[in-house]
This record gives structure tokens, sequence and C-alpha cells, in this order.
């Protein structure tokens, strides 16, 4: 059993489309962020970081219980558990490559820099100009950088869909977030679709998703 330790941000939104693309079997401890449980000594335990996602699975190496933090190491670690969405390294290096690099591309790229540029958008103080302008540009080159990449293939890493789309979607899809313009970006757009029409990823949307009134 997969205990999953999250909220529903982008980088819990991953988790939740990965374990329900997977249909591995996992139980949710919501950790509130707005109330400050990541900083409790309980998730502390199992996050050092003070960060959600972490996950503890009583069923993992070798029958041992293993815990796991960062987004993107649990992402490999199901991807392996499960044999989905991360090519075998030694029978396919390349693609299991591209998937890698496309997943480091989301962790040191997508994620801080929009991060930042929602925050400066929607939370700063007035009067941060500096800082809107610097990371609203980066997060106009990052989609940049995916829509000429989605100029040739159907998903970041290839031709499949891997951990880097699970990684990249909950990040790129809220476009209103960052003012982002996707008339602009086409192969964005189509990506986006396609992704967003995944019934796992529907799935893994809901969770802990807020009632719709």
């Amino acid at each position: 059993m997969i205990h999953a330790y999250t909220w529903p941000t982008p980088n819990g939104k991953k988790l939740h489309i990965m374990l329900e693309e997977c249909g591995l079997d996992y139980e949710v401890h919501p950790v509130s962020i707005r109330q400050g449980d990541q900083h409790k000594d309980s998730f502390l335990a199992i996050g050092p970081n003070n960060k959600i996602p972490a996950i503890v699975d009583t069923d993992g190496p070798g029958g041992q219980e293993i815990n796991l933090f960062e987004s993107g190491a649990i992402l490999i670690y199901l991807a392996r558990k499960s044999g989905k969405f991360l090519a075998d390294e030694a029978a396919e290096p390349a693609n299991y490559f591209a998937t890698l690099k496309w997943l480091m591309w989301q962790m040191g790229g997508v994620g801080p820099m929009l991060g930042q540029a929602g925050h400066f958008l929607h939370s700063a103080p007035e009067g941060q100009t500096y800082a809107i302008e610097r990371f609203t540009g980066e997060l106009k080159r990052l989609y940049g950088v995916a829509e000429k990449r989605l100029a040739d293939v159907d998903y970041l890493a290839g031709g499949d869909f891997s951990i880097a789309d699970i990684a990249s979607y909950p990040w790129m899809v809220n476009t209103p977030r960052y003012n982002v313009n996707l008339d602009e970006l086409p192969n964005v757009r189509r990506w986006l679709a396609a992704v967003g029409e995944r019934p796992g990823v529907q799935r893994g949307l809901a969770v802990l998703a807020p009632p719709k009134t």
C-alpha cells in the first residue's frame, strides 16, 4: 500500500495523476499547506524538506517499507514499481534518457519559474515590477521551449505519454493564471488537450479537489 501525503497543488497533482494512471493502491493523507501541516513533526519524518508530496510504500524494494519525498523522485520510483511511463534503461536507453531529460526540465525550470511567476502576479505586495517581468519572461520562454518541442513529437519525451508529461501538465495547464495565450502556442494547446482527455489524469485531478458548487 502506498500512503500519499499530499495536497492539491501542481506538485501534489503530479502524484495523484501518477497513482491513478498506474492503477496502484493508495491511501491519501491530506497535508494542508494552508494550515501549516507540512511543518509538523509527523510529516517532517517523511518529508524533511517541508514540501508535499511525500509517500510511504509499505511494500517497497525487497518487501521493505520505503519513504520518498521530492515529486520527481517519486514519479521515477512509481514508474519503476509499476513498469509504466518510463522506458527500460537497458532496452530503450534513448527513450529512457529523453524522459529523464524532460522530467528534469520541468523540475528545474517549469515548476520553480511558474511558481515564482504565480506568486509575484497574485500574492506579492504591489510594486514588484522587476520580479514580475523576470519570472513572466522566463515562463514565456519555457512555454516557447515546449511549443518547439511539441511541433515534432506528440509528448514531451517523444511518441509516448510519460512521467515528463505527468510532471509538466499540472503546472502548464493553468494558463489563465500566467496570462499565457494558447492561440500563440498551438502545439502546447494540442498537448494540453490530449493529456487532459486521459481518464487517469481526470481522476488524478479530482483527488482532494474542492467540491463544485
